[in-house]
């Protein structure tokens, strides 16, 4: 979807900024130029799983994690999931992060207190050949009250936002983009962002496409300086891939004006981090 204006952003956006990266606090990355912004990469933990070979009706799937054994975990396919969309979603980089979150550090299984029994598959939304989003139920038991946890989980991965920063004849102002969000049912204002690939977790290319924010994510810093004919180029600038339903225009706005200009959480998030960053000394000049 922003493919194309990632494109022309290169373009134009040229700074005379060293090129550097810092690790900030709250995932807070600077970066220079935009296309060589960084990804996180985990390690991932090992476990097994056993496919059953009963009918796509009641479909199976066992799973033993290292943290439960001799308690394997059941996976189940709700009715009208076939075969192949259960075998692509245990298999989907969202569902193998999922578990392995459950054993991290923090993860709800690692210190024994609770105990995973069984996932019922609940749908899938294919975005090409991979996996957008994950919907399914997890059955967590409290081990001291017996009690289930709510484990309701739609899963979409981790996903990225850019905050964009243009100097310009003494005035800085930030790059948004408005466009249609049909789950709110509104033409929303907000930062670029996007969805990390399935399995690759690229970010270049990511962030100038569309996608909803998951739980996580990861915020990065663009800053240049630009004459005042690209700020105007790029105001109102059409982009998007129309034959996909992509309907998508640049706003350019004064930064400090950009707090009270949308409701975007993203954008509202960003400078929050933003200036507390600059505040502690943590930008480069």
């Amino acid at each position: 979807m922003w493919t194309e204006i990632g494109k022309s952003m290169t373009h134009l956006l040229r700074s005379p900024m060293p090129l550097s990266a810092f690790a900030l606090p709250m995932r807070l990355v600077v970066s220079f130029p935009l296309a060589q912004l960084l990804h996180r990469h985990t390690t991932p933990k090992p476990f097994c799983s056993r496919m059953s070979a009963t009918p796509s009706t009641s479909l199976t799937h066992s799973i033993s994690l290292p943290t439960q054994l001799g308690q394997p975990v059941q996976v189940l396919a709700a009715p009208g999931l076939s075969d192949s969309e259960f075998r692509a979603a245990i298999e989907s980089s969202l569902f193998r992060q999922w578990l392995k979150n459950l054993e991290c550090e923090n993860g709800i299984l690692a210190n024994g207190y609770m105990t995973l029994t069984q996932v019922l598959i609940q749908g899938v939304d294919m975005f090409g050949k991979r996996i957008g989003f994950l919907k399914f139920k997890a059955d967590i038991i409290d081990k001291g009250t017996g009690n289930k946890v709510p484990g309701i989980v739609f899963a979409r991965g981790p996903a990225v936002t850019v905050l964009i920063l243009l100097e310009s004849e003494g005035t800085t102002y930030a790059v948004l983009t408005e466009q249609v969000r049909v789950p709110t049912g509104r033409v929303v204002l907000e930062l670029p962002a996007g969805m990390l690939d399935d399995d690759k977790g690229d970010f270049v290319g990511t962030a100038v496409r569309e996608g909803g924010c998951d739980e996580e994510l990861g915020l990065f810093l663009y800053r240049g300086c630009v004459d005042k004919n690209i700020i105007t180029q790029l105001e109102g600038k059409e982009t998007g891939c129309v034959k996909h339903g992509e309907l998508i225009k640049v706003r350019v706005v004064p930064y400090e004006k950009l707090w009270h200009t949308t409701p975007d959480a993203k954008a509202l998030m960003a400078i929050a981090i933003y200036e507390m960053a600059k505040k502690e000394g943590l930008l480069p000049q």
